[in-house]
């Protein structure tokens, strides 16, 4: 099986990281003019992702960010990231279809509740 399958049967942290990683790759090459490497300012904004990943409090129960009640990111990180992924998101259905497909099925998923923390 190729890494790729890999990465999209393993956990539902570890095909986040790889659908964060896609998009950054394609704002990066548009914006940056890089060709298959991330310029540091991207690199930098996804190892920021994925130790935000890796921290997740809901990690395999995880929904899309954009539906989730905790923030994780700060407000500059993002910030940057919804411009990522404003670009790149709409372009992911051509590069990358399945992980788009997965991405929409998680956006189905019912939104877990963080339990409260006892006094």
């Amino acid at each position: 099986m190729s890494d790729e399958n890999n990465k999209l049967n393993g956990s539902r942290i570890a095909r986040e990281k790889h659908t964060i990683e896609a998009m950054l790759h394609i704002y990066c090459r548009d914006h940056h003019q890089t060709q298959g490497k991330l310029c540091n300012e991207c690199h930098q904004l996804l190892k920021y992702a994925h130790r935000r990943l890796d921290t997740c409090p809901f990690q395999e129960t995880k929904p899309a960010c954009n539906q989730c009640q905790v923030h994780c990111y700060s407000t500059m990180m993002r910030d940057r990231v919804k411009s990522v992924m404003r670009y790149a998101g709409p372009r992911m259905t051509l590069r990358h279809p399945v992980l788009s497909l997965y991405h929409l099925l998680d956006k189905l998923r019912e939104v877990p509740e963080l339990g409260k923390k006892k006094p």
